[in-house]
This record gives C-alpha cells, structure tokens and sequence, in this order.
C-alpha cells in the first residue's frame, strides 16, 4: 500500500512468540546463526540489519532486534531475557511507502532547472530548430524514462529497480506510479515470506532443542488465548496482475 503525504507505522500481518523458563541465550550469537543461514541462502533483494526499539517512553531501555527487509516487506526477529526465562519473538510487517511533501518539491524543483539548461543547449546545437527540437526531445526522454522503469526488471536491469525502490527520492513514487506489479514479484514475496519464517522457527527450535528443551509456541498452543493467537494466513499488500 502507498500513502500520500501522511507517515504511518509498519503494520504487524504476522506475529508468533515462544517464553522458554529457565532458558539462557546469547542475543547477539543467535542473530548471527541466522544471518548466516539466509546468506547462504542467497534471498533476492534481502537486506539485513540490526535496529533498536524503546520497550517503554522515550528515555527507556532499547531493545536489539534484527531486521530482514525485502521491499517495503520486513521480520523484526527478537531474543532476549526476561527475568529467569527467555523469549523469542518474530513479526512481519509491511512499513507502507509514503510519498511526502519534500519529495514532490525537490522533484519539481530538479524538473525547473532542467527545463531552461535544457533548452539552452539545445539553442546552441540546434541554432533555429531548437523550438521545435527541444520539446521533442523532451518527449522521448520522458517516454523512455517511464518504460524503462516500467519494464526495469523484464530489461534485466534488476539493479536499476534495487536502487530505485531503495532511493530516499523516488522510491515511493516509483513504486506508486511506475513499477509493474506481476505474478512473479507476487511469488517472490511469498517465497521471502516463507523462507525467513521457516528459517527462523527452525534455529529457534534447534537451539531450545540442543538443550533438551521442547519449544511451545504460544501463538498455537493457549488454550485460553487461542482464537487470538492462533495462526492466521497472511494476506500479502499487493495484488498481482496477468502482465
């Protein structure tokens, strides 16, 4: 989803937890088992990094969380202490790309300076055909500009695509107005969806495991919480089109 001028959180599609009693763990050692594992994986497009989130007000203790982003599609993955016991927490969030005021100014304001250097040049080169070159030119430039962006991908200019989803600028507009949605970006989704997810459950289990300890997840084993922690399908931000 793409809001226009007004900032909005991540919104959680997603979210399991597991409270192991009596358990210690290295928060920092287990991020790295699983950075490692998803770059050995070699995910398209996976960003990963370490955040901080606030557990209370401003000026409260930052918790360490590790993020995976692909697009605007991201997991917060959480262990840490709590108390005598450890907890593991993951959630999938979608962080909707926001196209602000700024953007649209710097934009406009590149555009305003092109446009009479542009025309200048075009003076001198094309003397008395530049009226009716420059705007031409124009034209083109712009028509080529938005294919290019259209069909990034099919072009096989993956790169190109990467930087502009990532850009601070254009990102956001790009992916409003200009980037092709299709069955293909939908399957790679789902597939980053699953692959991050059952990595992580995986090492969360293996690590609980080598110490005799057999994982509960919460989410799927409350009998008093159950219809609001049970396991839901998760419904992806985007819907694919046929081209």
């Amino acid at each position: 989803m793409i809001n226009f001028l007004i900032p909005k959180k991540a919104d959680v599609l997603s979210h399991w937890y597991a409270l192991i009693p009596g358990f210690a763990i290295s928060t920092s050692e287990f991020y790295e088992t699983i950075e490692k594992e998803l770059k050995e994986r070699q995910v398209p497009g996976l960003d990963i990094s370490r955040v901080e989130f606030a557990e209370g007000g401003l000026l409260s203790a930052k918790r360490d969380y590790l993020r995976m982003t692909r697009e605007q599609l991201v997991f917060d993955i959480c262990a840490a202490p709590f108390g005598t016991a450890c907890f593991f927490s993951c959630r999938f969030a979608e962080i909707p790309a926001v196209i602000q005021l700024w953007q649209l100014l710097v934009l406009l304001a590149a555009f305003g300076i092109c446009v009479p250097i542009s025309f200048v040049i075009c003076v001198k080169v094309f003397g008395l055909f530049a009226p009716f070159v420059w705007p031409f030119g124009w034209i083109v430039l712009i028509a080529l500009a938005i294919y290019t962006m259209r069909n990034a991908v099919a072009m096989g200019l993956k790169d190109l695509d990467a930087m502009l989803i990532k850009s601070l600028l254009v990102g956001p507009i790009y992916e409003r107005f200009f980037r092709k949605e299709t069955y293909y970006r939908e399957d790679t989704r789902l597939m980053y969806l699953d692959t991050v997810n059952v990595v992580v459950k995986a090492l969360v289990e293996e690590t609980t495991g080598a110490k005799g300890i057999k994982l509960v997840r919460f989410n799927e084993h409350n009998p008093i919480l159950g219809e609001l922690y049970k396991p839901t399908t998760v419904q992806l931000p985007k819907t694919a089109s046929t081209a």
